[in-house]
């Protein structure tokens, strides 16, 4: 395992997403290679700091805009508009 390598799969190695061996391959490589651990190092105490000072809340307005986009629910009809005059199709 190189640099380049370590890098490039460092996330999933902090989301715990790897084989038992790709993850031994990445620890032996960050405690072999300071410039790594300590780029590791960064991203973990950065994922700590976000994880314990972003408790923001979404409003509800937004999550149903957003729900409603991405086809999780249908909206409610639009109510029927009164018609003024009635036209031909009233007979």
């Amino acid at each position: 395992m190189d640099c380049e390598q370590t890098i490039r799969q460092v996330y999933l190695y902090l989301d715990g997403e790897l084989t038992t061996l790709r993850r031994w391959q990445i620890t032996r490589h960050l405690n072999r290679c300071p410039p790594c651990h300590h780029g590791f190092d960064f991203e973990l105490e950065l994922r700590q700091v976000i994880a314990t000072r972003c408790h923001d809340e979404v409003p509800p307005e937004l999550k149903a805009r957003i729900a409603q986009a991405i086809g999780l629910f249908e909206p409610d009809p639009p109510a029927e508009r009164p018609r003024l005059v009635d036209g031909p199709d009233q007979a």
